[in-house]
């Protein structure tokens, strides 16, 4: 559900590089960022269902609008990063579609992905999911230097700028009716494509995030 990969790189890990966040200034992940000329990724996980969510829109006076669907609990699970370059502060989206529920194995998946797309330092800052902080998550982590695991403070999923990935993909779902699931991982796909082509809906995630850090 991606384009081909190259190779991954494995090294062993950093020590200390995995603690949670101090407040929601998000200090030590912007002083970590730039110590080490690290590109910061904000990830997060989310889930697409066949049943289409809905939204207000235009209809005759009293005529409801009517969408109808077929009852299917198929679904797709995703995952995703919003980068953000050291130096200019350049803005990039990675992701993975998965037609089941997301587990560690996933989560390494695409930690894997980003070692292979991102040079340098990585520092990954994201919620205290147990998936996130699991074992092979955390081996993994140990045994590559140059990728680091932040935590978000707890209950603010507002400072993720990943939530602004969502938000955009469910509003383009709206009263739409997919077919099967094929239909929902082509349109998911071409939403997210067009969002990682334009700095400006980038750029909207973060600014709707309002991270002190950017």
């Amino acid at each position: 559900m991606e384009p081909p990969e190259a190779g991954e790189t494995c090294t062993r890990a950093q020590p200390g590089g995995d603690r949670p966040l101090a407040g929601r200034g998000l200090a030590p992940g912007k002083k970590n960022a730039r110590r080490l000329g690290a590109h910061i990724v904000f990830v997060d996980e989310s889930g697409f269902l066949l049943i289409p969510p809905t939204k207000r829109t235009w209809a005759p006076r009293g005529k409801t609008p009517v969408l109808l669907h077929r009852l299917r609990h198929d679904r797709l699970s995703a995952i995703s990063g919003v980068s953000v370059s050291p130096v200019r502060g350049h803005l990039s989206l990675y992701f993975k579609l998965y037609p089941h529920n997301i587990s560690q194995q996933e989560v390494l998946s695409f930690l894997r992905h980003l070692i292979r797309h991102i040079p340098g330092h990585i520092i990954i800052l994201w919620d205290r999911w147990a998936t996130h902080r699991g074992k092979l998550v955390r081996e993994y982590a140990g045994r590559h230097p140059r990728l680091h695991l932040e935590y978000l403070p707890a209950y603010a999923p507002d400072l993720n700028p990943d939530e602004g990935v969502w938000s955009q993909l469910k509003s383009s779902l709206a009263n739409g009716r997919p077919d099967d699931i094929r239909d929902l991982e082509g349109h998911l796909l071409a939403c997210l494509a067009d969002l990682r082509s334009s700095q400006p809906k980038l750029r909207a995630c973060v600014h709707r995030s309002q991270l002190p850090l950017f």
